[in-house]
């Protein structure tokens, strides 16, 4: 088989509530980054996105490390990460995405990106894809046996319990679970044939607005979920989504009331005119919104949900929280922060050390 060329789409992995039990299964970290696939031929590597974009211009100092410390011929699949002291800095990483050159060349060397590969797609010009996850874990060893910094090996293990310890102690510095990876499978692209698991954990939010699914105006796309500091300051720490079509019409039935005159002492009121410096507010724009309608509808501050996440990045929710229930019994003051599990942090120096 011939070497790859781009765009190959990633292969993909489904959520499981728990690490798969017996034999045949091949653990490694899940980073949280952005997903990458590297492709060294000539004397450049190209870096193309999980949306089978290029990624190059955002991150020169990785296509310079990587065309350095890959041999030609290979392609690998893996992981752009931002590392700090305290672990891994998501928000870091998505201020790369920046449309401006010279702010990316600033970036670059003020939040210098890494490189984390956990998968090997072709080696010597040769695919490796038809080869099962066993035998391109082994290839993958032997071809980043002496790569150094800020290219990277991800560990992997056949130990379940230490997979295990992987889900509960990385989760402190800023990991996203843990990846099973049946070790007889080849790589299929696009296909869900991994399994990823997150920590799952309950919260008590205030619901303080929401968005309207695509351009109706009788069912619900997300949520707008918030949270109490210390000084009773109501912050806005992400969004419930993924309802059914009957569920996103029957919450636009139940929060209609709460519409009157909610934005009249709303804690958010003034977000829709704060313009550029609202891309982390409910109606402000980022560079992942790609120019969609990210306005929303206020609503009094007067009903609780319990809401399943994952973890945290800062202090909002690092993905779309999942809606549980309504909780008629809890009173919106009572959301606040000091209810939510802090993992307790853990030094990566181990994986990125001057050597992989």
């Amino acid at each position: 088989m011939t070497l790859p060329v781009p765009p190959i789409e990633p292969m993909l992995a489904k959520i499981a509530d728990e690490l798969p039990q017996g034999d045949g299964f091949l653990f490694e970290p899940k980073w949280d980054g952005f997903r990458a696939i590297v492709f060294r031929s000539g004397d450049a590597a190209h870096l193309q996105s999980r949306d089978l974009r290029p990624l190059n211009r955002y991150f020169p100092e990785l296509e310079t490390a990587l065309a350095a410390a890959l041999p030609k011929g290979c392609v690998v699949d893996g992981e752009i990460v931002v590392v700090t002291g305290s672990g891994l800095d998501f928000d870091a990483l998505q201020q790369r995405l920046h449309p401006a050159a010279s702010r990316v060349a600033k970036l670059a060397k003020e939040t210098p990106a890494a490189f984390v590969a956990f998968d090997l797609l072709a080696a010597g010009g040769r695919s490796t894809m038809g080869l099962p996850q066993s035998e391109r874990r082994i290839r993958l060893e032997r071809l980043l046996g002496r790569v150094a910094k800020p290219v990277y090996l991800t560990p992997a293990t056949r130990d379940r319990a230490v997979a295990e310890q992987w889900l509960e102690q990385f989760e402190g510095a800023g990991l996203d679970g843990v990846i099973a990876k049946p070790e007889a499978a080849p790589y299929q692209p696009g296909k869900r044939t991994m399994l990823k698991v997150k920590h799952v954990r309950t919260a008590d939010c205030v619901v303080a607005g929401f968005r309207w699914y695509r351009d109706t105006q009788d069912a619900v796309a997300s949520l707008l979920l918030g949270l109490h500091d210390d000084a009773g300051v109501l912050h806005h720490v992400g969004v419930a989504s993924a309802f059914t079509m009957a569920m996103r019409r029957q919450l636009a039935e139940e929060l209609a009331p709460l519409r009157k005159d909610a934005l009249k002492g709303h804690p958010w009121e003034n977000w829709a005119s704060a313009g550029e410096s609202a891309a982390r507010l409910p109606g402000g724009q980022s560079r992942w919104s790609a120019g969609k309608d990210l306005s929303w509808e206020a609503v009094r501050p007067e009903r609780v949900c319990e809401v399943k996440y994952d973890h945290l990045q800062g202090d909002r929710f690092r993905h779309a929280a999942v809606f549980l229930r309504w909780r008629p019994d809890k009173p919106p003051a009572d959301c606040r922060y000091d209810q939510l599990e802090v993992a307790t942090p853990f030094e990566l120096s181990r994986i990125f050390g001057r050597k992989s």
